[in-house]
C-alpha cells in the first residue's frame, strides 16, 4: 500500500497510463467488487435509505450508520499538505479512479474575474487525503461541468461569454478550451458515449438546452455541430427536436436567441445520464426533467408544486447512482442532498444545519460507491472563503 507521503510529482511521474476512467473504470471497479457476496456499496442503491438523525459535532444530519468528515477549507492546505490552497466558492465537482484503489475528487471554483478554476484532491485506497493542487486557472465562474467517460472533466463557466474547458484531473496534461460547444451561461454537462453526443444546460431564466455532436467519434471534441431543443407535442405527449444553431460562438446573437423555434427552460441547472435517460433540473420552476434519448421523449420527473412529497426546492446539482437514484443537490432550500429513487421515493440522504446562507454543490461519489463528496459553497459564514468539502461514508 502506497504512503500516505506519496507527493504529487511522484504520481504525475506515472503518467495518465492507468489513471481509470470516470464511467468505464469506475463502474468496471464497482462491477468487480459487486460480484463478490457479502461486499456492500452504501451509496450503489438509495432505495431503502433511512430517516436523517439529529445532527453531528459538524452540524450534518445523515442516516443512520453514516459519519461525516471535512476534508478541505476555503482557505486552507487540504490535510496541512503544502503547495496548495483550497479554493474558494467550491461548486461543481466529480470522481475519478486512479490505478492504486485510490481516486480524484475534482471541484470548480465559482470565483469571477478570472479568479476561479479547478482544484483536485487525491486520496488513496484508504480515503487519505494525499495531494491537492489545481488543474484549471484564470477562468471565471466556473459552476458545474461534467466528466467525461474518458477520464477528464469538462468545467463550464457561467456567465454570457462562458466556455467549457476540458480538464485532466491529474494536472499532468494542460486544459483545453473547447470552444465548439457554444458560447452562453453554461451550467453543466454530460456525454452520451451511445450516441456520440453531448447535453448542456444554460443558466438563464429562458436559457436553452442544448446537443453539441463532434465531428468524429468522441472524445473528439474540436469542431461538431451545437443544437438547441424545441419541444413538440403529440397528442398528450411531448418530444424535443434539435434544431442547428447558426452560430455556436454567439458574435453577434446569444445562441438562445438565435432560432426562434427554441423553447426556453427556467434556469438550467445540474445534469446527469443514466442509461437513454438524461435528467437535468431547472431552478426557477423547481423542476426535474427527464429526456429519453431513445424516443425524444420529454417528461418531468418532480415538480416541487405538484410533489406529494415536496421536500426538494432550490434544485441545483445532479449525481446519479449505480442504479439510477437521481440525487439533486439544493441550492438553499433546505439545505439537502435529496434522492430521487426509480421506486418513486424523494428523501433526504444529507442536510446542513445553520447553512442557510450557502448552498450545496458537487455532489459525487467514489468509484466504488462507498463515500459521497459535496461542498457547502459558503459554508457557515455565508461568504465564499467560507467554503467546506465533506466526505460521507458508512460506518456501520
Amino acid at each position: 500500500m502506497e504512503s500516505v507521503q506519496l507527493t504529487r510529482r511522484a504520481f504525475l511521474a506515472r503518467g495518465l497510463t492507468g489513471l481509470g476512467l470516470f464511467a468505464a473504470g469506475g463502474s468496471v471497479r464497482y462491477r468487480a467488487l459487486a460480484a463478490n457476496s457479502g461486499w456492500r456499496a452504501p451509496f450503489a442503491s438509495l432505495e431503502a435509505i433511512g430517516e436523517l438523525l439529529p445532527p453531528d459535532a459538524n452540524g450534518v444530519r445523515l442516516p443512520k450508520g453514516f459519519s461525516a468528515r471535512i476534508v478541505a477549507r476555503s482557505g486552507q492546505a487540504p490535510a496541512g499538505l503544502p503547495g496548495y490552497t483550497w479554493h474558494s466558492a467550491p461548486d461543481g465537482g466529480a470522481c475519478f479512479a486512479a490505478e492504486d484503489g485510490g481516486w480524484i475528487y475534482v471541484s470548480n471554483s465559482e470565483i469571477s474575474s478570472n479568479g476561479g478554476g479547478v482544484g483536485a484532491l487525491r486520496f488513496d485506497a484508504e480515503a487519505n487525503v494525499v495531494d491537492a493542487y489545481s488543474i484549471l486557472n484564470n477562468t471565471s465562474i466556473n459552476c458545474a461541468g461534467g466528466p467525461t467517460p474518458w477520464g477528464t472533466w469538462l468545467s463550464c463557466e457561467e456567465f454570457d461569454a462562458g466556455q467549457v474547458y476540458e480538464c485532466d484531473p491529474s494536472g499532468r496534461t494542460p486544459a483545453r478550451l473547447r470552444a465548439a460547444l457554444g458560447t452562453f451561461k453554461h451550467e453543466a454537462v454530460t456525454v452520451d458515449l451511445a450516441n456520440n453526443c453531448l447535453y448542456l444546460t444554460e443558466d438563464l431564466p429562458d436559457g436553452g438546452f442544448y446537443r453539441f455532436r463532434p465531428e468524429r467519434q468522441l472524445p473528439y471534441l474540436e469542431t461538431g455541430q451545437l443544437e438547441i431543443a424545441s419541444v413538440q407535442r403529440r397528442g398528450g405527449d411531448y418530444y424535443i427536436e434539435w434544431l442547428p444553431v447558426p452560430d455556436p460562438r454567439a458574435r453577434r446573437t446569444p445562441t438562445r436567441h438565435q432560432v426562434a423555434a427554441m423553447t426556453p427552460f427556467a434556469g438550467g441547472e445540474g445534469i446527469g445520464l443514466f442509461g437513454d435517460k438524461v435528467h437535468f433540473t431547472t431552478k426557477h420552476d423547481n423542476r426535474v426533467w427527464t429526456y429519453n434519448s431513445a424516443t425524444s421523449g420529454l417528461s418531468v420527473l418532480y415538480d416541487f408544486k405538484t410533489s406529494e412529497t415536496p421536500v426538494l426546492s432550490g434544485v441545483d446539482n445532479v449525481v446519479i447512482t449505480a442504479t439510477g437514484d437521481v440525487v439533486v443537490a439544493e441550492d438553499k432550500g433546505n439545505m439537502q442532498l435529496v434522492a430521487l429513487t426509480p421506486g418513486g421515493r424523494v428523501t433526504p440522504i444529507v442536510q446542513l444545519m445553520d447553512q442557510a446562507a450557502s448552498e450545496i454543490t458537487g455532489p459525487a461519489f467514489d468509484p466504488t460507491y462507498q463515500r459521497l463528496y459535496f461542498s457547502s459553497q459558503r459554508g457557515t459564514l455565508g461568504i465564499p472563503r467560507g467554503g467546506l468539502t465533506y466526505e460521507i461514508r458508512y460506518t456501520g
